[in-house]
């Protein structure tokens, strides 16, 4: 005798949607929109004027008047085109990935796959950098690149990425090569290839994701940095966006804030298009590194 299949809710049956998916929806919906609201406010802001930004309790997406000359105004209100900020930010960001890659993928080799005295110990110093905060080396910093002239230069923001000093990236790449299999290391190593070849021609072609993961974050953090490049560029021709649109705010807090906001929106695309291009290879580098939550 053959059970009789459980009878399913009309709802289900029909398509229509129950009660508690559609609950979960709006819930999801109040969620994205309270995240989104402050970018659609700055967007909209952008287009409005001087004065309606100025009031207070001002939290209308829709501005009462249109002003899209305050993406104009904001490209040439510094005195240099906005244009050569965005490109000291890609230099400075590519630099900086290039740095990360190369460095940072050859001291994850050594603490993955070579074998030397101490390198649990070095590799648990390299960890501890992680938990020291970054503002107790700026004046250190300071102190050994203005002794080398690198002040007003791009040099303090470039060389120390091609030194390993990112251990975050080490680690994540550490965790990548650690579940490549051995065998094929040793499969390399019978057909004559040295550790250096071994690198070149088994980890770093199968490394693609954490490369990936490691170009991601590094053109993410070092394009929205402010800090360090306001302490080491000083000349306007060396400004970078985060440090170009600061100059938009005088010490009252009211100068110029509707081109600000037009120059801020166009900051966001580059990051924006960047995350979207490489969305798939950040999620599976994430995955396969083990740094999942």
């Amino acid at each position: 005798m053959s059970a009789e299949a459980p009878a399913l809710p009309a709802a289900r049956r029909s398509g229509v949607p129950g009660v508690r998916q559609v609950g979960r929806i709006l819930v999801l919906i109040a969620i994205l929109a309270v995240a989104l609201y402050p970018l659609l406010w700055m967007v909209a802001s952008s287009f409005k004027s001087q004065t309606e930004i100025s009031v207070a309790g001002n939290i209308s997406l829709i501005p009462r008047e249109f002003t899209p000359g305050n993406y104009r105004e904001g490209w040439a209100m510094l005195g240099e085109p906005f244009s050569s900020f965005f490109i000291n930010s890609l230099v400075i960001a590519g630099l900086t990935i290039v740095g990360n890659i190369a460095s940072c993928l050859v001291a994850a080799y050594a603490f993955a796959r070579l074998r030397f005295r101490l390198r649990h110990f070095w590799f648990a110093v390299m960890i501890g950098t992680l938990l020291l905060p970054q503002h107790v080396l700026v004046i250190p910093q300071y102190i050994l690149f203005r002794t080398l002239n690198w002040t007003g230069t791009i040099a303090p923001l470039v060389v120390p990425h091609f030194l390993a000093t990112e251990a975050f990236f080490v680690f994540l790449m550490v965790q990548f090569m650690r579940g490549i299999p051995r065998e094929l290391d040793e499969a390399a190593m019978i057909d004559g290839c040295g550790p250096f070849q071994v690198f070149l021609r088994i980890i770093l072609p199968l490394s693609r994701p954490a490369i990936v993961t490691t170009t991601i974050f590094s053109f993410i953090w070092t394009w929205n940095e402010f800090f360090r490049q306001l302490v080491y560029l000083s000349d306007i021709t060396q400004w970078t966006v985060p440090v170009a649109l600061r100059q938009f705010i005088d010490s009252s807090g009211q100068s110029a804030v509707g081109p600000m906001f037009a120059m801020s929106v166009l900051s966001l695309l580059p990051v924006f298009l960047f995350f979207l291009f490489f969305q798939r290879l950040l999620v599976e580098g994430i995955n396969t590194s083990g740094i999942k939550g």
